[in-house]
């Protein structure tokens, strides 16, 4: 099953890993391998890639970074070939994708001269550029007709167990879930709280927003280290962060 109908698929530049992701799933179709398994794989490859910037193997790190969204894409991809849907995969990999994004983020500043304060307030930034991509990106799933629904636009109430899970687990992730993104998701939706009534989003409007979507930060990443940038890096994604206005602003004015 595909997250959209095919009339609202979009060239996704954050997407870049999905070919080798479905690639990679489609070896783990007939394993005991499962999508759980594979979204604890890519939080490896997310610490090695850590591991690599503090002993300033810039090049080694961005390749872990790279692979961890290409395992990343694998993950939601087995799920959907051994139609395996789950809330518990779900939030866990949203968990593992912050956690990972604040370790990224802290160690970059442990090894270059960035300031805490500026740090924090670019992972600030960093997780409200995600957390517009992604609101946009699942009112879009939700109306879609065939898609994914797995996600939800307002994050409010616990979900029901899905067949294969269990409902203790998918609670005690829900709430980890709502404890570390739910300020996010709060301010988003307080500077654009019509966007659910749109009845759909352009390509090209999806195509800018995916500027905002994980795997094209972390490419962005990977590509400034190895370049000798790892001290622009953190000023670079709080000035990012002012496009988010500009997304807003369009939808707001262009898409009703």
């Amino acid at each position: 099953m595909s997250k959209l109908a095919a009339q609202d698929k979009f060239l996704d530049l954050s997407d870049y890993g999905r070919t080798f992701g479905r690639l990679f799933a489609n070896q783990l179709k007939n394993t005991k391998f499962t999508p759980i398994h594979v979204t604890l794989l890519f939080g490896i490859s997310g610490l090695i890639a850590i591991y690599c910037i503090l002993q300033n193997q810039y090049l080694l790190a961005s390749f872990f970074i790279i692979l961890k969204s290409i395992i990343d894409a694998a993950d939601g991809e087995l799920a959907r070939l051994k139609n395996t849907p789950s809330y518990s995969g779900r939030y866990l990999d949203s968990v593992f994708d912050i956690i990972l994004n604040f370790l990224f983020f802290m160690t970059i500043c442990f090894v270059s001269k960035t300031t805490i304060w500026l740090t924090i307030l670019a992972f600030i930034g960093i997780q409200l550029q995600g957390t517009l991509y992604n609101y946009y990106y699942v009112i879009l799933r939700t109306k879609s007709v065939g898609g994914d629904s797995t996600s939800k636009i307002f994050e409010y109430k616990t979900p029901k167990a899905l067949p294969g899970e269990s409902q203790k687990t998918v609670s005690i992730l829900f709430r980890i879930y709502t404890i570390v993104y739910g300020l996010f998701d709060k301010i988003i939706h307080f500077l654009d709280q019509d966007a659910y009534k749109v009845k759909t989003f352009p390509n090209w409007f999806m195509t800018l927003l995916s500027l905002y979507g994980l795997g094209f930060q972390l490419l962005i990443i990977a590509v400034m280290l190895p370049l000798g940038f790892i001290e622009y890096i953190i000023p670079f994604f709080i000035f990012y962060t002012l496009l988010l206005f500009v997304m807003i602003g369009i939808r707001k004015k262009v898409i009703r």
